[in-house]
């Protein structure tokens, strides 16, 4: 199995969203540089997260995506099959009538454990958890680091958790858009 481009674009623009404080409303254009998606891209994958009910999309001259959840409540797995639907790893465990064999399958079996154990795995990580570890956004060098200022205080580990180069001193940017 391999995520599609929709749902990988559309955990990138929540975690982005997610190191803002919640309510700001984050310019499309920025996302999109940021966070390397195509503009077009973005905005399909918004009107998804939009009907989810994750973002606000803001039209006008100061528009732009506005974040309506805490991060702490949003898991990969609800930004993932927000964007690409429940994720099945077979035809046969998304719709076992479509395979005879599928009541005493041991291969169907394998297949529906694999697809619990991902979804378990996405449902326990929550954008809160992933932007307070080291993340793409706090990386040196990367595409979408942003000042540390810009990060949610409350997203990042408090300064005596990090390692001295990583501390937060007064106008010290560790990366820059």
């Amino acid at each position: 199995m391999r995520l599609t481009r929709q749902g990988e674009y559309a955990v990138r623009c929540i975690l982005y969203l997610s190191a803002r404080d919640i309510g700001k409303v984050v310019n499309r254009r920025e996302i999109a540089a940021a966070m390397e998606i195509p503009e077009q891209f973005l905005g399909k994958i918004a009107q998804q997260l939009a009907r989810f009910g994750f973002i606000e999309i803001v039209q006008g001259a100061k528009g732009g995506y506005r974040l309506l959840v805490e991060p702490g409540k949003i898991t990969l797995l609800d930004v993932v099959e927000s964007a690409i639907g429940e994720i099945f790893l077979n035809d046969c465990v998304m719709n076992p009538s479509s395979c005879r064999r599928s009541p005493f399958c041991s291969i169907h079996r394998v297949w529906e454990k694999a697809r619990k154990q991902l979804r378990d795995t996405l449902r326990g990580e929550t954008f809160e958890t992933l932007l307070a570890r080291e993340n793409c956004l706090t990386k040196d060098g990367l595409p979408g680091a942003i000042k540390t200022t810009n990060i949610r205080s409350s997203m990042r580990p408090p300064d005596e958790q990090r390692p001295a180069d990583e501390r937060t001193l007064p106008g010290r940017i560790i990366l820059d858009l």
